[in-house]
């Protein structure tokens, strides 16, 4: 019987720079997915890659004295490099300069302008370069771009517009008949309310300003842009063709089984994805599911301060396991989660070293100091409290397993195996071994119970090996034999005899403080990094100031200008109160902002900062802070904003929240 396909893709990564572990925990998540279907039986394709054109390349590029090919070359292999360190199991590495792929997207366009799906005309507006995309000056967030906040310049270019609104009704009703194609469900109620049933604008797909980019054949001048080129890579790299000869491969593996990305970049592949391939008549994927981030634990993750984390970083002082451990385990389902250097280390050794490790390490001990290396299966079936018991809870893992892993609960589907696995630290107390063996007459009591340990291992191993593989593959080399299909793993006893070999600790229990010294050392090995990069960027900073300062030079307030005093009426007229914020969330479209739910009292409202690249979402939580409650409700980026944070900022840009020095009631009011 044929297996049924199953085709994974993660986002193509951007070939800007080296991506650190949050860019790392996407490649982990979806190798770790694809290994478990494989288990499942399913004939898996797992397609990853990089995404190598635009201006910002160009720009990079001529900045390192190198062609724009040479330049992503290296920061493609690098990427390359950093995935196969981790253990992704990817049947395609894709790059958007593969020949295959260029070829099609330039058939694609051609195929778009034909069917009058893509017209010329002229784009107008603000233009980030960084972002590579034009804002409407509404669409600004305080003069600034709404994704990443830097500043933006006038700009007018000829392009080509796809027309969006032509495929709207359609998708609108795919997604509201299709309640699985966007995940989680929060992701599908922000793509439809803020985007789709506010009507979509045409969208820019070519640009003449550079050059670095799949050249558009029947206008020369124009490159293909952005998504209409990176998008297509989940169809170009299994074999379609826009004439219409797709391989065997695209038949069989088209549509996809699941799109997973960052929820940053969910517009994209839930509305501009979909309506490409509507346009081509193609399909849509059967899943996009949006993951949520893994940030630095202080929320402060920067090159400046030299705190950024690399999964090879990581890798070199826990070893890979830990890290595939760590970002799966530690990940929510649809929260942000977090990653420090030492919270790393503290699962490190609670879990692995503690857990597991202990686990898997005295009892192959024990049957090698009271059996010579190998335990036999009993013949008898009158087992000994607490046996059934244990060996239902083993074999009812399995079950846990694959129904947490279909649902792409993949941190629930890793605390089952880990159950097992203290379960079974708790046989060991139950059963005490080491009480047994100075009985002779017990030694066949002893030998059921280091027979249920090692089989119990076994299990929890084979449920292990998609998520944490050389770990597994170290504890069937232990205890002999290879990785059971999963529905053996709901079975107890197939072995008739187990030999033990021992191995050095899987996890070696590390003290933190051991750690620190290398932790510095990289610390300030991307501070020095940093630093350099920032001297030779100073000269053209410095000139781009300069000429700012000419045009709007600063000169002291006049009397006019300094703020008014105000009586003490008027003062009254503000009204303070401090709130406590109960829920916080970045704001959709902008890199500035944060959604607050902040309690005043019985009363909860919603409130809009500025404040996100100070603060992230999850240290806001829980903070009571002074809010103005008596300003008139304005509407920030689409979300009604009903007061105002209070925060002083210093001349260096330093911002602290104006907070009450004892802990009062929400709702009290200042003055």
């Amino acid at each position: 019987m044929a297996k049924k396909p199953y085709y994974i893709t993660t986002a193509i990564a951007y070939t800007s720079g080296k991506p650190h572990i949050g860019n790392t925990y996407e490649a982990i998540l979806a190798d770790a997915i694809a290994r478990f279907k494989r288990k499942e039986g399913y004939d898996v394709f797992f397609q990853t890659g990089t995404d190598e054109h635009g201006q910002k390349i160009q720009e990079k590029a001529e900045a390192a004295g190198v062609t724009p090919q040479a330049y992503v070359d290296k920061i493609a292999g690098d990427i390359k490099d950093i995935w196969d360190l981790v253990g992704t199991s990817y049947d395609r590495f894709i790059r958007t300069t593969d020949a295959d792929h260029v070829k099609q997207v330039a058939k694609m366009f051609k195929k778009f302008y034909d069917q009058g799906d893509i017209y010329k005309g002229y784009y107008e507006g603000m233009y980030c370069t960084p972002c590579e995309s034009f804002w409407t000056e509404s669409q600004l967030v305080e003069g600034k771009c709404p994704d990443c906040g830097r500043d933006v310049k006038p700009a007018k270019e000829e392009a080509y517009f796809f027309k969006m609104g032509k495929y709207a009704d359609r998708l609108i009703e795919h997604i509201n008949t299709h309640p699985e194609f966007i995940q989680p469900v929060s992701r599908k109620n922000e793509m439809m309310n803020n985007f789709l049933l506010k009507g979509l604008q045409d969208l820019c797909v070519s640009r003449t300003s550079f050059t670095w980019g799949v050249p558009v054949e029947f206008d020369p001048k124009h490159v293909t842009y952005v998504w209409m080129d990176a998008l297509s890579n989940y169809i170009t790299g299994i074999g379609y063709d826009a004439d219409g000869n797709h391989t065997d491969q695209y038949k069989k593996y088209w549509p996809a089984d699941l799109h997973l990305i960052g929820k940053d970049i969910l517009r994209f592949h839930t509305i501009y994805w979909p309506i490409f391939l509507m346009a081509l008549g193609e399909p849509l994927p059967k899943q996009v599911f949006g993951h949520p981030w893994l940030l630095q634990g202080d929320g402060k993750m920067s090159k400046s301060k030299g705190n950024v984390i690399y999964a090879d970083d990581l890798a070199r002082l826990f070893g890979v396991d830990a890290v595939r451990y760590f970002v799966l385990h530690e990940m929510p389902f649809d929260n942000d989660g977090q990653i420090t250097w030492e919270l790393v280390a503290e699962r490190f050794n609670t879990d692995l070293a503690n857990v597991l490790g202990n686990l898997v390490s005295r009892t192959i001990a024990m049957i090698d100091k009271y059996f010579g290396g190998t335990v036999v299966k009993s013949a008898v079936e009158n087992e000994e409290d607490p046996d059934a018991e244990f060996k239902q809870t083993v074999t009812s893992v399995v079950a846990k397993v694959r129904a947490k892993a279909d649902e792409l609960r993949i941190a629930d589907a890793i605390s089952e195996v880990f159950t097992l696995f203290r379960r079974a630290n708790k046989y060991i107390d139950e059963t005490m071994p080491w009480a047994l063996a100075k009985d002779e007459n017990k030694k066949a009591r002893l030998n059921d119970v280091l027979y249920n340990l090692a089989e119990a291992i076994q299990i929890g191993a084979s449920l292990l090996d998609s998520f944490m593989p050389e770990t597994s593959a170290k504890i069937f080399a232990a205890y002999g034999g290879e990785t059971r299909e999963l529905d053996d793993c709901a079975s107890f006893g197939l072995r008739d005899s187990v030999t033990v070999t021992a191995i050095p600790p899987l996890f070696a229990r590390i003290d933190f403080k051991t750690l620190a010294p290398e932790i510095e050392k990289i610390r300030a090995e991307q501070a020095a990094a940093y630093a350099a990069e920032m001297a030779k960027a100073a000269p053209e900073k410095q000139a781009e100031k300069q000429t700012e300062n000419t045009v709007n030079a600063d000169t002291p307030p006049t009397e006019e200008e300094k703020t008014p005093e105000i009586s003490f009426d008027d003062f009254l007229k503000v009204e303070l109160r401090v709130g406590e914020i109960i829920a916080c969330e970045p704001v959709p479209k902008s890199s500035k902002l944060l959604k607050e739910t902040v309690k005043f009292g019985e009363e909860t409202r919603t409130i809009v900062s500025g404040i996100a690249k100070h603060f992230k979402p999850e240290e806001m939580v829980g903070k009571k802070v002074v809010f103005v409650t008596n300003l008139a409700p304005r509407k920030v980026c689409g979300v009604v904003s009903e007061g105002m944070i209070m925060a002083a900022e210093d001349e260096n840009g330093n911002l602290a929240l104006i907070v009450p020095e004892t802990d009062v009631a929400s709702g009290t009011r200042l003055g």
